[in-house]
């Protein structure tokens, strides 16, 4: 095994959770809820804000869709800007590298910020950074694990993706790779077809843990 590729959003910082908290209180703002399977549909994808959009205007009829994304943006950028790195996310990329282990980002987000977080809690420099919005199709479509393994010259055989959302494990095996399903807050209890294994977090794990183990299924 010569390479581990990793998601970004809800996977290596929770963003997702502060996405999902921040539309709660936005829409609560206008007299609607967002419920959490109705955010757990769209994880991982790029429909998420059409999506939460399309659900506030069947509660309340239409919107100023512009001025409802400004709130929640304001709000989820807000969040964002404080969260860590995941439980155990520094200690496993650390060993990672030191094992000798090429690292990716391939995400559905924009490479400024997938990169400005990065920056932010100190592991920019760990990582090659592919994204979806540089053209490649979006989860699950496989195109930007595809990318990725270009992006670090090593086939999908030497390589193991990790994903928090089911989408995203879509995509990791569309593209031939083997795929750790990492959950977080909001995508946890969710099923994870595909997955090879469903992990509750990255702390305690180690990268000869996954380059070593080809087991099917196996949970902890």
């Amino acid at each position: 095994m010569r390479a581990l590729i990793f998601d970004f959003d809800g996977l290596l910082v929770d963003t997702e959770a502060s996405a999902f908290r921040a539309w709660r209180q936005v829409l609560a703002e206008y007299g609607a809820d967002l419920p959490l399977p109705a955010w757990q549909a769209v994880i991982g994808g790029q429909s998420s804000v059409a999506a939460v959009l399309t659900h506030l205007e069947a509660a309340i009829g239409a919107v100023d869709r512009e001025a409802v994304v400004a709130r929640w943006r304001e709000k989820h950028l807000t969040a964002a800007s404080r969260l860590p790195l995941r439980d155990g996310v520094g200690e496993f990329l650390e060993a990672a590298r030191a094992g000798g282990l090429r690292l990716a980002v391939a995400s559905g987000a924009t490479r400024d910020w997938v990169g400005e977080h990065l920056e932010r809690v100190g592991v920019s420099g760990h990582f090659a950074v592919v994204s979806a919005l540089d053209g490649h199709r979006p989860k699950p479509a496989p195109d930007v694990y595809l990318a990725a393994l270009d992006a670090l010259g090593v086939p999908a055989a030497d390589a193991v993706a990790f994903e928090d959302s089911p989408t995203g494990v879509a995509a990791a095996v569309a593209a031939g790779l083997r795929c750790v399903a990492v959950p977080n807050e909001v995508t946890s209890g969710l099923a994870f077809p595909g997955a090879e294994r469903v992990l509750r977090s990255f702390v305690a794990l180690t990268p000869g843990e996954i380059t070593h183990d080809r087991s099917k299924g196996h949970r902890h």
